[in-house]
């Protein structure tokens, strides 16, 4: 597990409070937006979607808001018009940073975009500059608590995942992108229940970083990951799990 993961992980063990839940919310309902614009309205055809609303569920949104974001995306409701773009760029302790953009105005976030790097010690990269550094991978986290590790490896490499990886309390399972619901689907079929499952970008290397740049880095991708305007944020650092626990507490 990179050592993003495990921060993100640590941050979604303190809690959400109800601004970071709204945030939450407006991501999800951006996502869902784009993918039935590009995709359809109907999740059984548009798997993009069909990721996308489940993810919606998992963290709690009402199905209300599901079906606006989906109309939205379809044209049967009036609404703004997201565009798609990415920026790569380096963090303190020469870190990739890959940042998902979804925006109504990219003039206007490339500059905070911008600002949130130099600010944070780090600065914007030309395009294809770390891109690379990141494969697209489905990853399903699931409890320790929840299956042994032989069976969870049993089940998943079954249903076509790659790889199934221990950190701390939970299990990694890494899949191609187009087996992740087939896995996710088989653990279900099993009652093993997952913490989270989604489509990601996984670092093929990672940078050892110390903890002088280690704070300075961990703030970077926290800002970025408060916009407005970013989805996802993907970052190849490795820290000890000490470090980012004392920094998370």
């Amino acid at each position: 597990m990179s050592g993003h993961s495990k921060w993100a992980t640590i941050k979604r063990k303190k809690g959400a409070t109800d601004a970071a839940r709204g945030k939450l919310f407006s991501k999800s309902i951006k996502e869902i937006t784009i993918a039935a614009r590009h995709g359809g309205g109907d999740p059984e055809g548009n798997p993009r979607l069909r990721s996308a609303i489940a993810a919606a569920k998992a963290i709690n949104m009402p199905s209300t808001n599901v079906e606006r974001a989906i109309k939205r995306g379809t044209g049967e409701i009036e609404g703004a018009h997201y565009e798609e773009t990415q920026y790569e760029g380096y963090a303190p302790g020469g870190v990739g940073v890959l940042v998902e953009i979804a925006t109504d105005n990219k003039n206007r976030t490339a500059g905070e975009i911008r600002q949130i790097f130099t600010k944070h010690g780090g600065a914007l990269g030309e395009a294809g500059s770390v891109a690379y550094l990141f494969k697209p991978r489905g990853v399903i986290l699931v409890d320790k608590a929840a299956v042994s590790e032989e069976a969870l490896m049993e089940i998943v490499l079954d249903a076509g995942a790659d790889d199934v990886s221990s950190e701390g309390d939970s299990y990694e399972v890494l899949t191609p992108p187009v087996a992740l619901e087939a896995v996710k689907g088989a653990l279900a079929k099993k009652g093993v229940p997952t913490l989270s499952a989604e489509l990601s970008r996984v670092a093929s290397q990672l940078v050892p970083v110390s903890a002088k740049d280690a704070g300075q880095l961990l703030r970077l991708v926290d800002t970025l990951e408060e916009h407005d305007d970013v989805q996802k944020v993907f970052a190849n650092f490795s820290v000890p799990d000490e470090i980012l626990a004392k920094l998370g507490g």
